[in-house]
């Protein structure tokens, strides 16, 4: 059994400032319910973990019904921070789950391909991000100055879902210091020592933080459709 952790419990104040944006429409649907339909057609997925903002859970209850979600398991309120509301999701996994796929409830264009390929590599591994290629040029900074410029082939964009065997994730969690600026689950899995593979993910896979962001996936999800 796998089981996925969609986190989306911020407030998402530089997108809407009345409107936390996982619950803005696009093409009549929230945004996170078009993630959570990629979730629900994926067939490496059991069963989905949703973490919401505390005063959104008892409406949403109504839009799980609406659109026939019947993965979700459990939906539990998010923290402070990112890291806590993967922590509360991880806390409501079934101990029973094989892997853990934790994901951006503001990435609804990710594919069903991408989510199953991360899922068999962390099967196989313990561990695997999925990652999109770096298309600039990056440049070191100091100081108001470059410095030097970092070959882009070996660089990649750490994107989600990012999966891991639940003892693993479980471990990592319980080791960290979450008190410390944690931007994503493999920089916990990574002070395990624990090898994390990498699964090569679409270009499409964008996570929806700014205004112009929404027209960018509107048009995506439409030429999908």
């Amino acid at each position: 059994m796998n089981t996925a952790i969609i986190v989306a419990a911020g407030s998402g104040n530089r997108f809407d400032p009345n409107t936390p944006k996982q619950f803005v429409e696009i093409l009549g649907k929230p945004i996170i319910i078009h993630t959570l339909e990629k979730f629900e057609a994926c067939r490496s997925v059991s069963q989905v973990v949703l973490v919401l903002p505390p005063d959104e859970i008892l409406d949403f209850k109504n839009q799980i019904e609406k659109f026939g979600l019947r993965k979700i398991s459990n939906v539990v309120a998010g923290g402070s921070s990112r890291v806590e509301s993967v922590l509360n999701g991880l806390n409501a996994v079934d101990p029973a789950t094989d892997v853990v796929a934790v994901h951006d409830g503001v990435r609804p264009l990710v594919s069903t391909d991408d989510i199953a390929a991360v899922i068999e590599k962390a099967h196989e591994g313990g561990a695997a991000c999925l990652v999109a290629f770096v298309t600039d040029t990056i440049k070191q900074v100091d100081k108001g100055r470059i410095i030097g410029t970092l070959d882009r082939k070996k660089l990649r964009r750490a994107v989600t879902p990012q999966a891991f065997r639940y003892s693993i994730l479980k471990q990592a969690f319980e080791l960290a210091d979450l008190s410390s600026e944690i931007t994503d689950e493999c920089m916990l899995v990574e002070r395990l020592g624990q090898e994390i593979a990498y699964v090569e993910g679409s270009l499409r896979n964008i996570k929806v933080t700014h205004p112009e962001d929404r027209i960018l996936a509107e048009a995506l999800l439409r030429q999908s459709q």
